[in-house]
């Protein structure tokens, strides 16, 4: 697969995933989100994708594989939820 065909798939999800939040403000109030909240997950989302990628084309070990990317999935849902509800009370949560 080229490059090009992957970044449209990552970028491609992104936009889905990002509609989710972006559909459900439409049907109720539970749900705020700013543009600003829109732009830095997908700036968390498309790292992320773009890491895994990386590291699926890059590392050849399997273990190997498997541990970084399960990092950086766990490196994001921190980073996620400390800029949703300040998990750990950091600046960039806001508190």
């Amino acid at each position: 697969m080229t490059l090009t065909k992957r970044l449209l798939i990552i970028i491609g999800t992104v936009i889905i995933l990002l509609l989710i939040p972006f559909t459900a403000m439409q049907f109720t109030d539970e749900v705020n989100w700013g543009v600003m909240d829109f732009v830095i997950m997908g700036a968390l989302l498309l790292a992320m994708g773009l890491l895994i990628n990386m590291i699926g084309k890059r590392i050849r070990k399997k273990t190997s594989k498997i541990l970084l990317i399960a990092a950086v999935v766990v490196v994001f849902m921190l980073v996620w939820a400390e800029l949703a509800v300040g998990l750990f009370g950091t600046p960039i949560a806001g508190s």
